[in-house]
């Protein structure tokens, strides 16, 4: 079957895309995977979203979005996409449950997915103590010790943000280096809120009344289990955009990342486009998602017309 647009991730980006495709009367198909979008299903609640004085919930919000796309006309299918053939238009997507399917237009919206340590006790209490995000929860731990595991630029900036909040920040890391960027690294180094643990192997969450009580670790030096307490850890050991099956269809950099042309959400194929994380890099916050939505959304109506 042949659409006028595809949407292939179902977060906040996509299903702004969908609603504004959906206005304009261009009944997108959106394509949402089997794994849920990953921050805002981990985030109970988000407190800075403009409007809602009291807060939101983060599935609330996505299933409320979801339901408006539904009702402006757009169709969700669900199903991951596992190969694609963007060489001309209309572009194929090949998904699965549903076989082969044709747009005219199509927008990347997939998101990335944060890595974890993969430690007992990290999963079950993911937005109930345990973060990925310090945007998403710092306000949580307002005047609290928190623990930030990592020794990259992403745990520096981790670091960096939650001393706006935080009483106490311990930065674990599991090397006697730190891999963060040198003007990070003393940048961090200057902040009397920041300590440092090096060789120290997380190997397990500890789980307390309310959320956690803090992180058990190995002192690698010493080889002896330690207890570290803590009553908010934020992992940042790194993210991973989704987009493994466009290797070798669509240009991505180094890291993963779909490119898109400065100002816009346009790639270097014609008829393409990506919103939110997957081509954010730098901000990767909610309303920068919602936003890349939208001109994703515009760009590709404009596109649609003119052909």
């Amino acid at each position: 079957m042949e659409y006028k647009s595809v949407i292939i991730g179902a977060g906040l980006a996509g299903f702004t895309a969908a609603v504004y495709l959906a206005r304009a009367g261009l009944q997108p198909l959106v394509i949402k995977g089997q794994s849920p979008s990953y921050h805002l299903t981990t985030t109970t609640e988000v407190e800075y979203f403009p409007g809602f004085l009291r807060g939101i919930d983060g599935p609330e919000l996505l299933d409320n979005m979801f339901r408006q796309a539904e009702e402006f006309g757009a169709q969700v299918k669900i199903g991951d996409v596992y190969k694609v053939d963007l060489s001309s238009r209309p572009f194929r997507l090949w998904m699965e449950g549903w076989g082969e399917i044709q747009t005219q237009t199509l927008i990347i919206a997939t998101g990335t997915t944060a890595k974890l340590l993969g430690i007992p006790g990290e999963r079950e209490h993911l937005g109930l103590g345990v973060s990925t995000c310090a945007p998403c929860s710092a306000f949580f731990v307002r005047d609290k010790k928190v623990i930030v595991i990592g020794g990259g630029d992403s745990a520096m900036e981790e670091a960096i943000y939650l001393t706006n909040y935080a009483s106490e920040i311990v930065v674990v890391n599991r090397s006697a280096q730190l891999r963060a960027s040198l003007a990070l690294q003393q940048r961090v180094r200057k902040l009397k809120k920041v300590k440092f643990l090096m060789n120290r192997m997380p190997v397990e969450i500890i789980p307390g009344d309310k959320g956690i009580a803090g992180l058990m670790v190995t002192n690698q030096e010493t080889g002896q289990e330690e207890r570290l307490e803590a009553e908010g850890i934020f992992v940042a050991i790194g993210s991973k955009p989704n987009t493994g099956f466009l290797v070798n269809h669509l240009p991505l950099d180094e890291q993963g990342y779909v490119l898109v042309k400065p100002g816009t959400t346009e790639t270097d194929i014609p008829g393409v486009f990506a919103c939110g994380d997957v081509q954010d890099r730098r901000y990767r916050q909610i309303l920068n998602a919602i936003g890349s939505g939208c001109m994703a959304a515009l760009d590709s109506q404009r596109f649609y017309q003119e052909i």
